[in-house]
């Protein structure tokens, strides 16, 4: 299922417009997907938090204010039949008023644009509690003892565009460290979302210097002669005079190196 119509799914599955047999099928998937029952935890937080917010509405003994002076204003107009010299006690009566009422409204409106505020506030918490959950379960499963889990972890970037400094180094330590190919390889797919930072771009040349699997190996090549890195020249020379390098690395390597130099 796309990450978008995951998503639609799971919001009319809160809503309550799922028929029956939808409802079924999606609690049957809940029960037995632990990421898809994560995904639908997080909506549950940030629907709970658009529920608490109510809409403000004028007080009742605001709006009997309204109507009071209104009436006011209509008892205390007078026909004028000539203009005067001077504003009529009337016309001043309802410059009062009007000054009344605006007093009113800009304190019913400052009233709306406060509880605006608190409302964006609150979900801004709210995001950032997601956002720090998400960091923590994805940290937590790559240090997981099962393979799969710890593939699992890596593949959870796909919840941070922008991820920071601990998260980039978890994903290295992957890279550089793990005792499983799968996991090292899903580590450097990861990390090759972010070839601008000068912090990957070290990780990989780091990667490419003590890595021993060729399959890694030309994916690590092949990446860096895509970023034009020349810091990553010698560590490629080194891996052609190495007799240990598999051939057809060696052939890569001859193909691509002329593109950077």
């Amino acid at each position: 299922m796309e990450k978008k119509e995951m998503e639609a799914k799971i919001s009319d599955y809160l809503d309550g417009t799922l028929s029956k047999s939808e409802v079924a099928a999606f609690e049957r998937q809940l029960s037995a997907d632990e990421h898809f029952r994560k995904e639908v935890e997080e909506f549950k937080i940030l629907f709970e938090a658009i529920k608490t917010e109510e809409t403000v509405t004028p007080s009742k003994r605001l709006a009997m204010n309204f109507e009071r002076m209104l009436q006011e204003e209509k008892n205390n107009q007078v026909k004028v039949i000539s203009l005067p010299s001077k504003p009529s006690k009337g016309i001043a009566q309802v410059f009062r008023v009007a000054a009344s009422i605006a007093i009113l409204v800009g304190s019913f409106l400052m009233g709306r644009y406060f509880e605006s505020r608190e409302t964006q506030e609150t979900m801004a918490l709210v995001q950032g509690e997601q956002l720090e959950l998400k960091q923590t379960t994805m940290i937590s499963l790559m240090e997981n003892q099962s393979a799969s889990k710890r593939i699992q972890g890596v593949q959870f970037i796909d919840e941070f565009p922008e991820p920071d400094e601990a998260i980039v180094e978890a994903l290295a330590e992957r890279m550089l460290t793990d005792d499983n190919t799968n996991v090292r390889l899903t580590a450097v797919e990861a990390l090759s979302r972010f070839t601008q930072s000068e912090q990957v771009k070290a990780f990989f040349i780091q990667a490419l210097q003590t890595e021993k699997d060729p399959s890694i190996q030309v994916t690590l090549i092949k990446i860096l002669v895509d970023m034009q890195e020349k810091k990553a020249i010698a560590p490629m020379r080194e891996l052609l005079k190495k007799e240990d390098t598999q051939p057809f690395i060696k052939e890569e390597i001859n193909s691509l190196l002329p593109k950077i130099i």
